[in-house]
């Protein structure tokens, strides 16, 4: 990334200031704006994540706000109610109190001396989440937002759920929040409340797996702050970013097609970051296009941001398998408007372990298939994060439990973007089953690179509203629709349709073995192909370098540690799957604090036995400074029986080295239809 030192207006930066809310709650934000702005108001754009602004996103923050402060705005960064100093509790995601909280947020900046009425919001994960939910509740001074690996459809579309099927990131983030909502103040900025705050937030604290797992199909609870739902409630122009090996890539194709404001998608091959940071690469100079984007729909400028194409996609070329790349291979691509009607639906009928060419009659003849529970210790995360490795590993020894469909070799390269889609005649043993899909580019060498996946909960075929359990033995037809994705297959390989009726640890498994009959006759898959046009113009890099302001000076006190281990013991016969995302410790130089955090994930499973799937979350967190230190330790397990959840969760909190709070959980929920 380039450090830019000079930026178009001097900044100054306020540390922490409270914002009022309308209970009597104080908000705690930080911000940074020009110097100017005390006689020249200006817009303000507000970050608003419960992600602590003093230390843990304090270096990514300090590389961007004074960036687009610089160039003419008020940047605020807030911590959500009941997260880092801000006073209350933060009890679950995305309540109505929180949205409330950023309403009178935006409307208390808007009022301010330095900002001129209008306001924006600009977020990643969390942030484009919230931003997003604002803008459909149409707030008068959000002029635009600006959202990055975000979703519109909280159920069928987030780390909870996929297809209706539940994935083990469910568990995974809700450990996330255990720990990171059980972290107390800092005595620096609220003073001696810092412990009874602390305490409000340990008392107040429930595992938010437990309410995630009490709302197994699209209900009420999920359609709350699910923009999919109506989508006209959204009435500000929209900047919407994600990557290909992030989960949230869908989003941006569906809210390109479905909002009728006007709106820009940017797709990278990035993980979870935000495309200046971006890896894999390349990162571009996001930063400058966000700057466009606002100076476009808050200051007036004419700079052209309203003309350009609708999507533009990084269209990667195909690669070794690999769990983390640093660059993916490419060209990007620009799509004058969404859905583009330059895309192609083709399909390809299936037959016996091939996938035909367009019109083929193929065999009858059905296959039959029942995946053992290690199909899917070679799957990476859900969503990438990028530490430790989190990537999809070479397909083959997934291949081995699965029924493997595989096209001819390509005579000449072929091109998708968007969904794919599976559409499947089969019968199943069980009432309650799913199945996997994948999409592989295979290499003349026979390695094989998952290019995208889908999931599909065979109970939830007609909706996720009202599940029905499957009918054992009867056909029936189902269609698994397949993460968006742009991706060059070239002349020389083959395309590969992988499927199999379990996929742990990504998502959690049926209650029992599945034997499932798959019929080609009636089963097609659909690829978006893009014929690349005689006449494309070549974007080598339509957008600037990376750019960002100088980050704040950290030391490291401890060094990191990051594993990713698969496991088979041949005596018990146990696979396991363990994670380490360890920080080490971080000192932040400007406020002389120490910060720690440590998590570890462990999903393991015996032979074949469905029951004996288990995940775990342990996080511990420290903050330290002089004779002043905390810790947190959460641990949450998440086990099943046929016909049952059971989440075991303990939090313990220590002051120096006395154990001040200590809370367990044991409780199961009913599985329906999971």
């Amino acid at each position: 990334m380039h450090v830019v030192s000079s930026l178009p207006h001097a900044v100054r930066s306020d540390e922490h200031f409270w914002i009022p809310m309308s209970d009597g709650v104080r908000l705690a934000a930080r911000m940074w704006r020009p110097t100017s702005s005390d006689a020249t108001p200006v817009p303000a754009v507000l970050e608003y994540i419960p992600y602590r602004r003093r230390d843990l996103t304090a270096v990514r923050d300090s590389q961007h706000h004074p960036y687009i402060a610089g160039h003419g705005y008020a940047c605020v960064r807030v911590d959500l109610r009941g997260t880092g100093d801000s006073e209350g509790v933060l009890v679950d995601e995305y309540l109505e109190r929180e949205q409330q909280d950023a309403e009178e947020v935006l409307a208390w900046l808007a009022d301010q001396p330095w900002c001129d009425g209008s306001t924006s919001m600009l977020g990643l994960s969390w942030g484009g989440f919230a931003a997003l939910q604002v803008a459909a509740r149409q707030p008068p001074s959000l002029g635009t937002i600006v959202i990055s690996s975000f979703t519109d459809d909280r159920y069928g579309d987030d780390f909870h759920y996929m297809g209706g099927c539940l994935l083990s990131d469910n568990l995974a983030e809700a450990g996330t929040m255990f720990a990171f909502g059980t972290c107390p103040p800092d005595p620096a900025v609220v003073g001696e409340s810092w412990r009874d705050m602390w305490r409000e937030r340990l008392e107040a604290t429930e595992p938010w797996v437990l309410e995630w797992l009490r709302h197994q199909r699209r209900d009420d609870y999920w359609r709350h702050a699910s923009v999919c739902d109506d989508y006209t409630d959204v009435r500000c122009p929209v900047l919407a970013s994600s990557g290909w090996a992030d989960g949230y890539s869908n989003a941006v194709l569906r809210v390109l097609e479905n909002l009728d404001v006007p709106s820009r998608g940017l797709i990278g091959p990035w993980s979870h970051r935000y495309p200046h940071m971006g890896v894999p690469g390349p990162a571009i100079g996001y930063l400058q296009e966000v700057v466009r984007w606002l100076d476009h729909w808050l200051k007036g400028e004419e700079n052209g941001v309203d003309e350009g194409p609708s999507l533009w996609a990084w269209m990667q070329d195909s690669v070794p398998p690999s769990t983390s790349y640093q660059e993916r291979p490419g060209r990007w691509v620009r799509e004058d408007a969404w859905p583009s009607p330059g895309i192609e639906r083709t399909g390809l009928p299936l037959a016996r372990y091939r996938i035909g060419a367009p019109g083929e009659k193929v065999s009858a003849e059905s296959l039959t298939l029942r995946s053992p529970l290690t199909t899917g210790q070679f799957a990476g995360k859900w969503a990438s994060y990028n530490a430790p490795p989190d990537l999809p590993y070479d397909q083959r020894e997934e291949d081995g439990g699965s029924l493997v469909f595989d096209s001819d070799v390509l005579t000449e390269d072929v091109e998708i973007l968007g969904e794919a889609e599976v559409e499947l005649e089969l019968s199943v043993t069980e009432p309650v089953a799913m199945v996997a899909a994948r999409l592989c580019d295979v290499a003349p060498d026979g390695s094989a690179t998952r290019v995208t996946f889908g999931l599909l909960n065979l109970t939830h075929r007609d909706g996720h509203e009202t599940p029905r359990a499957m009918e054992p033995g009867e056909r029936c037809r189902v269609k698994v629709t397949l993460n968006g994705v742009a991706q060059v297959f070239p002349a020389g390989h083959r395309i590969r349709l992988s499927l199999s009726t379990s996929y742990w640890p990504l998502a959690w498994p049926p209650p029992r073995p599945v034997l499932m009959t798959v019929h080609p006759e009636g089963s097609t898959l659909h690829l978006p192909v893009r014929p690349v046009p005689e006449d494309e113009e070549l974007h080598p890099q339509p957008f600037g370098e990376p750019e960002g302001t100088p980050q704040i000076e950290t030391a490291r006190r401890e060094t990191p540690d990051h594993r990713w281990t698969v496991q088979r013991d041949m005596v018990d016969t146990r696979s396991s799957l363990e994670i380490v995302k360890d920080g080490g410790i971080l000192h932040f130089e400007d406020i002389d604090l120490d910060v720690g955090r440590r998590a570890y994930e462990l999903y393991e499973s015996v032979a074949d036995d469905f029951t004996s799937a288990r995940g775990r979350s342990t996080w511990t967190m420290r903050f330290a400074r002089g004779d002043w230190s905390t810790r947190t330790e959460t641990h949450t397990s998440l086990e099943c029986t046929e016909t049952e959840f059971r989440v075991y969760a303990t939090l313990d909190a220590f002051e120096g080295d006395e154990r001040i709070f200590s809370r367990q959980w044991s409780e199961s929920v009913p599985r329906d239809h999971i």
